[in-house]
């Protein structure tokens, strides 16, 4: 599915607000059924904001990791406004899925090698990355969400 129909603005307007309100905490999302088969079919035609999307899924992986570093109470929101937001981006696109998830993936564990604990600069990056989520969340959702 494109972010052309009401189902694509819910899902925009879901992570703008998570990034706008939540404390973040992170978890990664599994993976291991979405991978797609080499021999799945065609190849997909990436969306216009497909790198935007990417680096939306990478500062979710992100601010998920870092929030839950510093928050011991945890926020399974921010998984499941990257779950959302693959399945209502890509549920018939397994390539497109992929690539997302790995965005998200790479970037957890990106800060899980770089931040074993809450530090000031873990707060302050996650910071950072929830106002650029906010921003490209807007973005996308402005330019492409009908």
């Amino acid at each position: 599915m494109r972010a052309t129909g009401s189902s694509a603005k819910v899902v925009f307007a879901l992570v703008a607000l998570l990034f706008a309100l939540v404390p973040a905490k992170a978890q990664t999302v599994d993976s291991s059924k979405d991978l797609p088969d080499a021999a799945s079919g065609p190849v997909e035609k990436p969306a216009p904001y497909d790198d935007k999307l990417a680096r939306l899924s990478e500062v979710i992986g992100a601010v998920h990791y870092l929030r839950n570093l510093c928050n011991k109470d945890g926020e399974p929101e921010w998984r499941q406004a990257m779950q959302s937001l693959v399945d209502a981006e890509t549920a018939d696109e397994p390539h497109r899925r992929a690539r997302m998830i790995s965005a998200y993936n790479r970037s957890y564990r990106s800060f899980a090698s770089v931040y074993t604990t809450c530090t000031a600069s873990a707060i302050a990056a996650e910071s950072l990355y929830r106002n650029e989520g906010a921003t490209l969340a807007g973005e996308i959702a402005a330019r492409y969400g009908n």
